[in-house]
C-alpha cells in the first residue's frame, strides 16, 4: 500500500490536469460552459485529496474546519451575489488566489529560517521571492480594481505628479532587496521590507486604470493570480499546483490579448495611459458643437410600433442593462417580437460590461437561446440589412467616431457598426459620455433615437406596448 500511494496520488494529479484541460476548453462556449467548469470543479477536488494524502498534515481537523467554511461562504456567495456584481467578486476571488501564495511564500521563508540547515537553499529563495512578488501585487491590485467597480473608490484613473518613475523606484527597490536576500537570505527586515513594496506595487498598478478597462485589468489579474499559484507550487513542491497556476495564467493571458484587441489598444497602454480619465463633453477633433447636434428621441409607443413592425430586430446589450438588471424584460420583449414574426439577434461585443463575457452570462441568466447570441465580426455584415437596431445601455462600443475620428481616444477600436441598421433606438438614462470621457456621435444621427429612461423600465414599457400590437 506504502507503494502505491505515490503512484497513485501521481496519476490522481494527472487526472485531474486532464479534467481542468478539458473544462477550460469547454468554456470557450456558452452552450458548454456550465459542464466545463463541473469538470474542472471535480479535477479542483480530485487534486485537494491527493494533496492532502500526499503532505504531512499534523491537523486534518483544522483542515476540514477550514474547507467546511470556505464552502459555505462560497456557496451562500454564489447565490447571493447579484449577476451585475460578478466582476466584483472575480476581482475578490483574484485577489484571495494571490494572497494565498504570499502567504504559503511567507510562510516557507520562516520554515527555512527556522530549518537546522546552515543557510537556506538559492533555489528555495528566489520561489519565495516569486511568490512574494507575484502574489502581494495580484492581491492589492485585486482589491483596488473591486473597489473601482464597487464604487468605493473613483473609477477615473488616479494619478500623482511623477507616479511613474515612483512605480520605477519601487520595482528597483524589489530588486536591489531580492538579489540582497539571494546573498542574506537570513535577514528578515529585508524580508518585510518586499512583502511590504510588493503590495503597495499592486495598489499602485492599478489605480491608473480607468474603470473602461476594468475588462483587462481582471483578465490580467487573474493571470497573475495563477503565474502566483504557479510559484507557490514551485515553493511547496507540488506539480498540480504548478500546473493548474499554469493554466491559469496562460488562458488569462490569452484572454487578455483577446481583450486589448477587442478595444485595438495594446497592453501597456491600457496599464500606463489613464485612458478613460477626461471628462470632455464632446469627442476630440469633432467639428460640431454641441449646439449644433440635434438628438431626437421617442415615447415607448412610438419604440414599440418601429420594433413591433420591423422584419428583423438586432439588440446590444451593455453595461446600462447590467446596472439596471433588465435582462429578464429583454427578453420578455424579445418573446413578444417573435410572437409577431420578428428575427431577433443579440449583438455581443468583446469588451461590453465590467469583465469578459459579463453579458453572456447576464443573457444566460435570463435564459437566452445561445443560437441567438452573436459576436461582433459575425453581426457587423448584418446590420445594413437590419431593421431596427436597439442598443440598450452600450456607449463606447457603439460610437461610430471610432471609424471616422482620428482625433478621438477610442479611434480604431473595433464596434458594433449599429449606425448601419435602418433605424437604431438607444436606451440611456442622459446624455453622459461613456467610460471613454467621449461624446457618442451615434446619438445625433438621423436614423438615431433616443429613448430615455431607466434600461428596465424603458424595456417594461416596450413590452406592454408591443403586447397590444
Amino acid at each position: 500500500m506504502s507503494d502505491f500511494l505515490p503512484t497513485g496520488i501521481q496519476l490522481t494529479y494527472l487526472v485531474a490536469a486532464s479534467l481542468f484541460i478539458v473544462g477550460l476548453k469547454k468554456l470557450g462556449s456558452p452552450a458548454t460552459a456550465r459542464n466545463g467548469n463541473s469538470m474542472a470543479a471535480v479535477g479542483m477536488l480530485l487534486a485537494v485529496v491527493a494533496t492532502l494524502l500526499d503532505q504531512h498534515v499534523l491537523n486534518y481537523q483544522m483542515i476540514m474546519l477550514a474547507i467546511a467554511i470556505g464552502s459555505v461562504i462560497g456557496a451562500i456567495t454564489a447565490q447571493k451575489v447579484a449577476m451585475t456584481d460578478m466582476p466584483q467578486m472575480v476581482g475578490i476571488l483574484n485577489g484571495l488566489g494571490g494572497a494565498a501564495s504570499a502567504l504559503v511564500a511567507v510562510g516557507e521563508f520562516w520554515r527555512l529560517l527556522s530549518s537546522p540547515e546552515e543557510s537556506i537553499p538559492l533555489d528555495a529563495t528566489i520561489t519565495v521571492i516569486l511568490g512574494v512578488l507575484i502574489g502581494g501585487v495580484t492581491l492589492t491590485g485585486s482589491f483596488v480594481a473591486f473597489a473601482k467597480l464597487q464604487g468605493l473608490i473613483s473609477g477615473k484613473p488616479l494619478t500623482f505628479p511623477l507616479q511613474q518613475p515612483f512605480n520605477a523606484l519601487l520595482l528597483i527597490s524589489f530588486l536591489a532587496c531580492s538579489g540582497y536576500l539571494l546573498v542574506t537570505p537570513e535577514n528578515t527586515t529585508v524580508f518585510l521590507a518586499m512583502v511590504t513594496i510588493s503590495s503597495v506595487l499592486g495598489i499602485l498598478f492599478v489605480i491608473p486604470i480607468g474603470g473602461g478597462d476594468m475588462p483587462v485589468v481582471i483578465s490580467l489579474l487573474n493571470s497573475l493570480s495563477g503565474l502566483a499559484a504557479s510559484a507557490a507550487g514551485f515553493v511547496v513542491m507540488n506539480n498540480m499546483l504548478i500546473i493548474a497556476g499554469a493554466l491559469v495564467g496562460a488562458s488569462g493571458l490569452i484572454l487578455t490579448e483577446i481583450m486589448c484587441k477587442g478595444m485595438n489598444r495594446s497592453l501597456p497602454n491600457v496599464l500606463f495611459s489613464a485612458f478613460g480619465g477626461g471628462s470632455t463633453g464632446g469627442a476630440s477633433g469633432s467639428s460640431a458643437t454641441a449646439e449644433d447636434k440635434v438628438v431626437r428621441s421617442i415615447g415607448s409607443e412610438e419604440g414599440a410600433m418601429m420594433l413591433g413592425y420591423a422584419r428583423n430586430v438586432v439588440i446590444v446589450p451593455g453595461y446600462g442593462m447590467a446596472v439596471a438588471q433588465a435582462q429578464h424584460s429583454v427578453r420578455e420583449l424579445v418573446d413578444q417580437l417573435e410572437r409577431l414574426g420578428v428575427e431577433v439577434k443579440y449583438a455581443i461585443h468583446p469588451v461590453a460590461g465590467r469583465m469578459p463575457g459579463h453579458m453572456n452570462v447576464l443573457l444566460a441568466e435570463a435564459n437566452v437561446p445561445y443560437p441567438q447570441l452573436y459576436d461582433m465580426d459575425d453581426i457587423n455584415p448584418q446590420l445594413e440589412e437590419t431593421d431596427v437596431a436597439l442598443v440598450i445601455g452600450a456607449n463606447d462600443v457603439v460610437n461610430p467616431a471610432a471609424r471616422t475620428d482620428t482625433g478621438s481616444p477610442i479611434y480604431g477600436m473595433p464596434i458594433l457598426e449599429v449606425d448601419k441598421a435602418k433605424h437604431t433606438i438607444v436606451i440611456k438614462r442622459g446624455m453622459s459620455a461613456g467610460f471613454a470621457g467621449v461624446d457618442n456621435e451615434l446619438f445625433y444621427k438621423d436614423k438615431t433615437m433616443m429613448l430615455f429612461g431607466s434600461a428596465k423600465d424603458m424595456v417594461a414599457q416596450l413590452v406592454s406596448e408591443v403586447k397590444q400590437l
